[in-house]
């Protein structure tokens, strides 16, 4: 004859308990990966902005070494030595503009708000 007492009873989870707490565990994946996605698209439009002023600043210090004054368009192999000439970050490509006017990006696919081949520029300070 077995006795059962209750305190050599073994300790588990019942299905019920794991089913809340992977109900739970659904919910916060749900409210969490949206979020996520736009800081990723927010960080890769920032870091495109990045990348302007990068150019933007090698432009600047490529026409004052060369004495180019502005219309003068350098070209993205005269930028390099200046560290001016970015990788894509979301398949944008970038355009130099000549000396004096700001450069630009042209997305490759949507970004965010931005759709296909909208035109990034640096924001107004």
């Amino acid at each position: 004859m077995k006795i059962h007492s209750p305190s050599l009873r073994r300790a588990a989870f019942t299905l019920i308990e794991i089913m809340i707490v992977v109900g739970i565990i659904g919910l916060l994946a749900i409210a969490i990966v949206p979020n996520i996605t736009k800081n990723r698209e927010r960080a890769q439009l920032r870091m495109i902005e990045q990348n302007l002023r990068k150019i933007d600043a090698a432009k600047n210090l490529w026409a004052l070494e060369n004495n180019k004054g502005s219309g003068e368009t350098p070209s993205s192999e005269d930028l390099k030595p200046y560290d001016g000439w970015p990788k894509a970050i979301a398949g944008e490509t970038y355009n130099v503009n000549p000396v004096g006017t700001p450069p630009t990006a042209t997305l490759g696919g949507k970004l965010g708000t931005n759709s296909a081949s909208s035109v990034i520029s640096l924001p107004s300070e």
